[in-house]
């Protein structure tokens, strides 16, 4: 697996496929193999797609202490300089689409289109503050309820409905551990905050929410629409977790928007 170095940081990466360069930045505890493994095939035929692992994930090494939103925006730009010779495509999801308006605006060179998947605007709201709380209270008391509570809110009703009792003992059973990183991405959760850096996106930019998402509630991601000039928005019928819930109408989106 091919490696840069950027501040302090061994930043571990993929990159398959031919093409001009797709980098998809993962969500909060997710590897960015776990997070898109299962879409790449969709675009490799006319993408280089670039999977990146920024602090907290993967196999990336980096010194301890609180994330930021920098750091992590810093880490996907060497990634990026890196593996591709000319401006990248960039999704992210969640966390990972805080991140990736993040390089926008820092690195705006670096980057043709910007896709941002169930993101969030500021903190400063009592709803994503008292969600995140209650995640960390549970991580610390009680790892299985943690775990079932995420699949909870993490997936709509009707795609919970629908997969049954065995399919949600599945999804249980199949949750990704708990790590330190995952941890530190809880905390930079509650203190990510792009209102200071919004106004600087120059990218054509497509935002998506998600409807009957518990997490980041679609008003987030219209709000984050709101903040960044001349973007478009999208919404797809899916609760947070859209890249396993409504993969295949992802991809369309997105590639609607890339391809066009």
């Amino acid at each position: 697996m091919p490696t840069v170095d950027a501040d302090g940081a061994t930043v571990h990466y993929t990159a398959t496929g031919q093409g001009p360069g797709l980098v998809l930045v993962a969500g909060t505890g997710l590897n960015a193999h776990l997070n898109y493994g299962h879409l790449t095939p969709a675009f490799e035929a006319h993408r280089t797609v670039i999977l990146p692992d920024y602090a907290g994930s993967g196999q990336t090494l980096e010194p301890a202490g609180p994330l930021s939103l920098e750091l992590l925006a810093g880490q996907i730009a060497a990634v990026t300089q890196q593996a591709a010779d000319e401006p990248v495509d960039l999704v992210g999801y969640s966390l990972g689409a805080v991140v990736a308006a993040a390089v926008a605006a820092l690195h705006p060179h670096l980057v043709r289109r910007l896709v941002l998947v169930a993101g969030w605007p500021s903190p400063e709201d009592a709803r994503h503050q008292l969600a995140i709380d209650l995640w960390q209270r549970l991580e610390r008391a009680d790892h299985e309820l943690f775990n079932r509570f995420l699949q909870l809110i993490c997936f709509s009703p009707p795609f919970l409905s629908a997969i049954g009792d065995e399919g949600v003992a599945q999804l249980i059973a199949g949750a990704p551990e708990v790590t330190e990183g995952m941890r530190r991405h809880m905390d930079l959760d509650r203190r990510a905050d792009l209102r200071d850096l919004m106004p600087k996106i120059t990218a054509p930019t497509l935002v998506i929410g998600l409807t009957r998402d518990q997490v980041v509630p679609v008003e987030q991601a219209r709000a984050l629409h709101d903040g960044i000039a001349d973007s478009r928005f999208a919404e797809i019928d899916s609760g947070h977790l859209v890249v396993f819930e409504r993969p295949e109408e992802l991809v369309a989106v997105v590639q609607q928007f890339l391809f066009e």
